[in-house]
């Protein structure tokens, strides 16, 4: 695993992405509709953004709109990588992002990952362990390894599972459980319709509360799985790298309210492109700031508004009057100044 300086970026390359609505009425190949979590129906674009681990953007890419989150991935990272002649890094991205054609792809690229993984059963390691401790719960903090070494025709590297238990991610888990169990035994009981309930089970006509889903669901409470194919990785540094994805979110959220990605009011690609990038433009800036001064860029720009510097000429004499700044803001613009 080399640290990638040339691009001035640390070793560890998160990615998520978000969608950028656009206003008009149907689409063109590019701006197309597609996934929206806020039920839109209008055309839109799929955008990919790649960070550092301080959620410093590093690359935007759009993308058309019906396209499907995960085939974004791998081609911006190639992108990147190409243009800064970079090897050897490691990608952090949550379950969302992961297929298995993509992290086949980051193995071709030679990089690394750690990513989020899935669970549809409950793990053998979690199995294996309650049934050697029946009736305990499984202490907080306590991580289950399971090796997964690769065989020849799977064309892949060693990946190492890990299985994460926290006890106040159980009792949240757990207390949405019994809350979705007993919003599914009052929709099996007749006394609420039917909508999206996980526990409900229809067979034709026949309505039952699904117990085998309930009982897997309670089972994996608290746990969350990360998969690596580092090379000796350590359990503390897989689980390390998650909190990272934090950063990409708030990246993502400044990017739609502080410098206002969306929506998007252009029509022709290379307009989107052109706002894509004064967008990415200005989160650079705005999380570079941040880093500097310790302050939100809302913060900074709200405080800093209030106070102007006035130039006033009379004749030959040439009067500036300026309020006062206070001494947290002024401490922050010095710094600023003295980093630039």
């Amino acid at each position: 695993m080399r640290r990638a300086r040339r691009a001035g970026i640390g070793d560890v390359l998160p990615l998520r992405r978000h969608d950028a609505t656009l206003r008009g009425p149907e689409g063109d190949g590019f701006r197309e509709p597609g996934f929206s979590k806020e039920r839109r129906l209008e055309p839109q674009i799929t955008v990919g953004l790649l960070t550092d681990q301080a959620g410093f953007p590093l690359m935007v890419r759009a993308f058309e709109g019906n396209r499907a989150e995960t085939t974004t991935m791998v081609p911006v990272l190639q992108a990147f990588m190409t243009a800064h002649q970079l090897t050897g890094i490691v990608i952090v991205a949550d379950a969302g992002m992961i297929s298995e054609t993509n992290w086949r792809a980051i193995e071709v690229l030679d990089c690394s990952f750690v990513l989020g993984a899935r669970m549809n059963e409950v793990p053998y390691v979690v199995s294996k362990w309650r049934k050697d401790h029946p009736g305990e719960h499984i202490p907080d903090g306590h991580v289950f390894t399971q090796p997964r070494p690769a065989s020849p025709p799977d064309k892949r590297r060693d990946h190492t599972y890990y299985y994460a238990h926290s006890a106040a991610r159980a009792r949240r888990t757990l207390h949405g459980i019994d809350e979705q169990v007993r919003k599914a035994k009052n929709a099996v009981a007749g006394k609420t319709a039917i909508k999206r309930d996980r526990f409900v089970k229809l067979t034709g006509a026949t309505k039952t509360v699904n117990r085998a889903l309930k009982n897997k669901a309670r089972a994996l409470a608290g746990i969350k799985a990360y998969v690596t194919n580092l090379d000796d990785p350590t359990p503390e540094h897989v689980i390390a790298t998650s909190p990272a994805l934090l950063n990409v979110e708030k990246s993502f959220r400044m990017a739609k309210s502080d410098p206002a990605a969306r929506p998007v009011f252009h029509h022709v690609c290379h307009s989107i492109e052109a706002h894509l990038t004064i967008v990415f433009a200005a989160l650079a800036v705005s999380r570079w700031i941040e880093s500097t001064t310790g302050w939100s860029i809302r913060k900074l720009v709200k405080t800093a508004r209030r106070y102007r510097k006035v130039t006033i000429t009379a004749g030959e004499r040439t009067i500036t009057a300026a309020d006062p700044l206070p001494d947290d803001l002024q401490t922050a613009v010095d710094l600023i100044h003295r980093t630039h």
